[in-house]
């Protein structure tokens, strides 16, 4: 049978408050001995805590929700591990929800979240919203929004990364290195990083005097396939290109796919740049030069931003802003 508090108090001879303080870490004012008593007698008796009845008392779970669009994507699950990992320091629980991109799973996500009596969310929209989500803004517990914002939603903090910053350094590098007809190939408008990653792409071919065409950006998803079909419908255009900048590394992968089966040399015929910097970016061939975003950093301050604020009632929080490292690697050279 499952052993109690009140049944460890009885054994250790000491009150039920003497007990929970022993068990919750709160103990410092309790003797080394007792403290070993009963802490010998919980693991004994494999003692669980009762963590619905706890929190009834504390209104707290010691547990987070962690809401990412796609964990195919190999960039989350390091955001992912970033949060757990400094949950895990502190005693917290995380719950792990994937919403493949569906905007309908995000408040399934959210309601379940609720129900389960988090003490706070961490956040990454969906690509395809456009619009803030009605339903995470009426949630009791606070909210970090990481990776990606969405317009309109006033959550009390974020975690992002400078996207217009990385992406102008990746185009400037390739204008440097002679490359004139940069394509820019990447995720929807819908999303608010690629929207930056556009800008980032404009900002340096008009500081480097080159003009920007239509013609050369595309925007649709974050995948592999997506990269793959849009680099074969470009040289089916006929459309001039000696670079091209993808909106991340997924996109890069399907793009080196598509310029080996036309013939097409990286970088002997075409520069190539990803974003993410994602393990498979070391392993391709040649090694993809990219945009190295500190997603792992990302999820860890997400967490210890929401932590913090759940333990000191913080109502909002300053946003945290990281910055972008250009890796060069064997994809691009000087023309």
């Amino acid at each position: 049978m499952k052993i109690t508090i009140k049944e460890i108090a009885s054994m250790s001879e000491v009150s039920t408050a003497t007990v929970s303080k022993v068990l919750s870490g709160k103990d410092e004012k309790i003797s080394n001995r007792t403290r070993n008593r009963i802490l010998k007698l919980a693991k004994a008796h494999n003692y669980i805590p009762n963590r619905i009845a706890s929190s009834l008392v504390t209104k707290k779970t010691q547990t987070l929700g962690l809401i990412i669009p796609n964990i195919a994507n190999p960039f989350f699950p390091e955001i992912a591990r970033g949060t757990e990992d400094f949950a895990h320091e502190k005693g917290y629980t995380l719950i792990l929800c994937n919403t493949d991109d569906q905007l309908e799973k995000e408040e399934r996500y959210i309601n379940m979240l609720e129900e389960k009596m988090v003490d706070g969310i961490i956040f990454t929209a969906s690509s395809q919203r456009h619009d803030k989500l009605e339903r995470l803004c009426r949630v009791k517990v606070p909210v970090i929004m990481v990776d990606r914002e969405v317009e309109g939603l006033a959550a009390q903090g974020k975690v992002v990364v400078d996207n217009i910053l990385g992406a102008y350094d990746a185009v400037k590098y390739l204008v440097e290195l002679g490359y004139e007809y940069i394509l820019h190939i990447t995720g929807p408008m819908t999303s608010k990083p690629a929207r930056d990653r556009l800008e980032g792409y404009k900002r340096a071919l008009i500081d480097s005097g080159i003009v920007f065409h239509d013609n050369r950006f595309f925007s649709h998803e974050f995948n592999s396939e997506w990269g793959y079909k849009t680099l074969n419908q470009v040289i089916a255009s006929k459309i001039t290109f000696d670079a091209i900048f993808c909106g991340n590394d997924l996109i890069a992968i399907g793009v080196l796919k598509a310029l080996r089966q036309q013939g097409l040399r990286v970088p002997e015929d075409v520069g190539l740049v990803g974003f993410d910097n994602i393990h498979m970016a070391r392993m391709m061939d040649p090694e993809l030069t990219t945009v190295d975003q500190p997603n792992y950093e990302m999820g860890y301050q997400s967490a210890k931003m929401l932590i913090n604020m759940i333990e000191n009632k913080f109502v909002k929080s300053e946003p945290i802003i990281l910055g972008t490292k250009l890796i060069v690697r064997q994809s691009t050279s000087a023309r």
